[in-house]
């Protein structure tokens, strides 16, 4: 009985230990999301910005450029799947990964090509073991990523977009990320950053020119570009997809600050429960165990009494 009562004590010092180290690892998560919203919050603006020139750029002109003109029959499209470097996440990277999964299926049912392209440890790992054609990986940046890092992720993927598909580019550029909607709520999407969809951002441009203004239908701008809309457009496309990349990056690593908090908590708090189960079994070997002592001590003080009084006979 003692050795199972040891055994008992020695599982919740380890599990004790355990719980100490998922609760410090939940309250460096949540103390990391705040950062993390604040980077989010502060890249919006320019953003939105950079979006906006793009659009009046694109709809100021006719010219032909791999930022807002689609190919009459894409044959090739890439896709960016951010991932984490680390575990202990949950779902966070396997969602990710199944989100990539359906797009790319998707993308082929249309008869495009797929090139992947990866940020991140685990889907690293994930096509790594599957033996799958990764085209570029990115990794150790992920849960802080930085604008350079943003840069260094685009470069590729700006070269693949601006050459030709029968020389190895591609018509289409996709990313795939989770996206930050609330401590409790991270979504991995599927976006489509080339060619720029102009239908939605057109409406909101015009919208938010009639807001300004006070007027349902205010007229638009007219622009001349200097040099060439061309050469305005081939400036804009790397700060475009610079500033998406950079933005998914941010939201990716606040989901990923988000859901590891959430897994960590969960990992402490079955720890206590555990460590109560565990407590309540020892308690019980404990009580069995002085159970057996005292009946021992009364039966052998039983014996000695018997064999006293046989010998005062």
């Amino acid at each position: 009985m003692g050795a199972q009562l040891r055994v008992y004590k020695r599982r919740i010092r380890s599990v004790t230990a355990t719980k100490k180290i998922t609760k410090a690892m939940e309250m460096i998560a949540a103390s990391r999301i705040v950062k993390a919203q604040r980077q989010v919050a502060a890249s919006t603006p320019y953003a939105s910005e950079l979006n906006r020139a793009v659009t009046a750029v694109a709809t100021g002109s006719n010219t032909k450029h791999p930022l807002t003109t689609e190919a009459d029959a894409p044959a090739r499209a890439a896709v960016l799947l951010i991932t984490s470097d680390r575990g202990l996440a949950g779902g966070y990277s396997s969602n990710a990964i199944k989100a990539a999964e359906k797009l790319t299926e998707r993308l082929r049912g249309e008869g495009k090509e797929v090139d992947t392209y990866i940020v991140g440890r685990k889907g690293v790992a994930y096509y790594g073991f599957r033996e799958r054609k990764v085209m570029d990986s990115w990794t150790g940046f992920t849960d802080s990523p930085t604008y350079a890092d943003a840069k260094r992720v685009a470069g590729p993927l700006i070269e693949a977009v601006t050459t030709e598909t029968a020389e190895g580019g591609v018509d289409e550029l996709h990313i795939v990320f989770t996206e930050f909607v609330s401590m409790m709520t991270q979504n991995p999407v599927d976006n489509r950053m080339l060619p720029l969809s102009l239908t939605e951002t057109s409406a909101a441009t015009a919208a938010g020119v009639a807001e300004e203004k006070g007027k349902k239908d205010e007229i638009l701008p007219l622009f001349d570009f200097e040099p060439s809309a061309e050469d305005v457009l081939d400036a804009l496309l790397p700060r475009y997809v610079e500033s998406r990349i950079y933005n998914a990056l941010l939201q990716a690593a606040a989901s990923e600050h988000a859901a590891r908090r959430r897994a960590m908590k969960a990992a402490t708090d079955n720890a206590g429960e555990l460590i109560k189960s565990l407590s309540r079994l020892a308690n019980a070997a404990r009580q069995a165990e002085i159970t057996q002592e005292i009946s021992e001590i009364v039966g052998g003080a039983s014996a000695l009494a018997d064999a006293t009084a046989g010998s005062d006979k």
